[in-house]
């Protein structure tokens, strides 16, 4: 069965995973998702993440992160939000790229120069197709 939206089945396994507070995730692995989690990383939101070549695919391993003691456990991932979904893409120029919590979360987009936050695609002025928001 093909998925209709891969990026929207990533960010609701992550979500699932953070509600039933698991440290690891895993899903059918593609470069797009792998950018993704390549720039949770670098931002601080997840541990890390790992490609596991499998056959017939290789499977995306996400290594989520949290803080607190076992019992007052908080993930650092508040919300993920789905932006452009295939029914309406959301494009956006440099000088539109929202502001996700007044700055305190991440836009991320994928660009003419590879997936990445909103705030570097304002510095490396470049505009795109907003995939999701995290704070």
């Amino acid at each position: 069965m093909s998925m209709s939206d891969p990026i929207a089945d990533m960010l609701t396994r992550v979500r699932n995973a953070i509600m039933r507070k698991h440290n690891v995730v895993a899903m059918p692995h593609s470069k797009v998702k792998e950018n993704i989690a390549d720039v949770l990383k670098n931002e601080g939101y997840i541990e890390d993440y790992t490609v596991v070549p499998e056959h017939p695919q290789p499977v995306l391993q996400i290594t989520l992160k949290y803080m607190g003691d076992r019992r007052s456990q908080r993930s650092m991932i508040t919300k993920l939000e789905r932006v452009s979904k295939p029914g309406r893409r959301v494009y956006v120029k440099r000088t539109e790229i929202p502001w996700v919590v007044q700055g305190m979360g991440i836009a991320i987009l994928t660009t003419s120069k590879g997936v990445m936050t909103g705030q570097s695609a304002r510095r490396q002025n470049v505009g795109g197709e907003i995939l999701c928001k995290v704070y």
